[in-house]
């Protein structure tokens, strides 16, 4: 079969072939047996190709292919020629969307070691130990969906453009399919149940495996054929678009530190930080005014919508609690431990309810006194828009006597 090595006709024909025997029964095993033995490895972009042309000419349908594209992975895993993939530069869409895999990756290590360990837990309170622990990373794992909404609604419309439409739709309803089994999960996690040492991993098979081996099949779908195959399909222009609307939806697990910016692009034409007015009934800024004024304030503030998701939050100097944009669009109740949830849940019902409008705290942290506050947000028709959470460091203030009047001003250097 030498001739398959230069013929791509040839080499998907095959592949088609293959893909086919697995949908009426055979098994991936033996089809990745033939893979190895006829050709090897296969190009990424014929992959994709071989999978659009089945569903173009009717031998598959969608959901054929959503049912049976777990075996298609299984056999092709290890055997997707990728030496002609494009080199990523840092900061470009497809670099962030690998970063955050890696962070994902690491979640699921961790969510792995922990079905190891029920394997030795020996009462019950180990188990639980495990259990709160695993109910931590699959917090962390709920943020894969920002990960599969910027895919769904800005990398397929690109490759939807260019008639790329069959495996979009197939990736998406595996993405369907994950989150399902996150949610289930999650829910399960979040019930104090107890579970005894020998029922745990029949647990763990069945509930929560499924959900961490359906991130890692999809970290290698993406970057063993989706990514390559984008680089290729799509412009500098496309990416730059993508990377701007980026924000709006989130990062997953990871705060990129560089920004991409196609080579020749007028960075004139892409500044985010424009200079109109922005009109309030009391007096107006502009944008690049009103971030100088949010980073001065002398506290910390963090705005979670009506929807429970986080929005914004400032960049003062010293942040009393560390923040990155990864937990924007992330629900607020994954943004806090699993322990205090139903605290947050209780304060954010009370504040849509109309029950109250603020839940002050305050904590010793590090020999610093901090006063924390949440007030809900209210236009003029008491309709809720979210909350406000206000963090502020007062040990210094609560140290204060007499008075300092504005007449004995001296001034203070400027830290640099």
């Amino acid at each position: 079969m030498s001739e398959l090595i230069n013929n791509s006709e040839k080499r998907k024909e095959l592949l088609k072939h293959m893909i086919l025997q697995i949908h009426e029964g055979e098994a991936p095993d033996m089809v990745r047996e033939q893979l190895v033995r006829l050709m090897s490895k296969i190009p990424y972009g014929e992959v994709v190709e071989v999978e659009q042309e089945l569903i173009s000419e009717g031998q598959l349908s969608d959901a054929e292919v959503l049912q049976f594209c777990d075996l298609h992975t299984q056999a092709l895993e290890g055997h997707i020629d990728q030496s002609g993939a494009q080199e990523i530069p840092a900061g470009h869409p497809v670099d962030v969307f690998i970063q955050e895999n890696k962070a994902l990756q690491q979640v699921v290590e961790k969510c792995e070691k922990v079905y190891s360990d029920f394997n030795t837990a020996e009462n019950p309170e180990q188990v639980r130990a495990l259990m709160m622990e695993l109910r931590q990373q699959f917090n962390n794992l709920a943020d894969v969906d920002k990960h599969y909404q910027r895919k769904e609604n800005l990398l397929f419309p690109y490759l939807e453009k260019i008639g790329i439409t069959g495996p979009p739709k197939v990736m998406w309803g595996k993405h369907d399919e994950v989150r399902d089994m996150l949610k289930s999960a999650n829910e399960a996690l979040a019930v104090e149940a107890r579970i005894t040492p020998e029922e745990a991993d029949a647990v763990c098979s069945m509930l929560f495996n499924p959900v961490t081996k359906g991130i890692a099949d999809m970290i290698m779908k993406e970057e063993e054929i989706l990514f390559p195959m984008s680089m290729d399909k799509l412009t500098d222009t496309d990416w730059h678009e993508i990377a701007q609307q980026t924000i709006e939806i989130g990062y997953c697990l990871y705060d990129p530190q560089e920004v991409w910016t196609p080579e020749g692009l007028d960075h004139s034409l892409t500044d985010k930080t424009p200079g109109e007015q922005i009109q309030l009934p009391s007096g107006s800024f502009n944008a690049r005014e009103l971030e100088a004024i949010l980073n001065t304030l002398p506290f910390d503030i963090t705005f979670v919508d009506k929807n429970d998701k986080v929005k914004y939050f400032s960049q003062g100097a010293e942040r009393i609690f560390q923040r990155n944009r990864a937990i924007l669009n992330r629900d607020v109740r994954m943004c806090h431990p699993p322990s205090s949830v139903h605290v947050v849940d209780q304060i954010v019902n009370d504040f849509k309810s109309g029950r109250t409008d603020s839940a002050p705290f305050w904590i010793q942290m590090k020999g610093q006194f901090i006063h924390i506050e949440y007030f809900a947000l209210r236009d003029e028709k008491n309709q809720y828009l979210g909350t406000l959470e206000v963090s502020q460091n007062l040990t210094s203030k609560r140290a204060l006597e007499g008075e300092q009047r504005i007449l004995s001003y001296a001034g203070n250097e400027r830290e640099q």
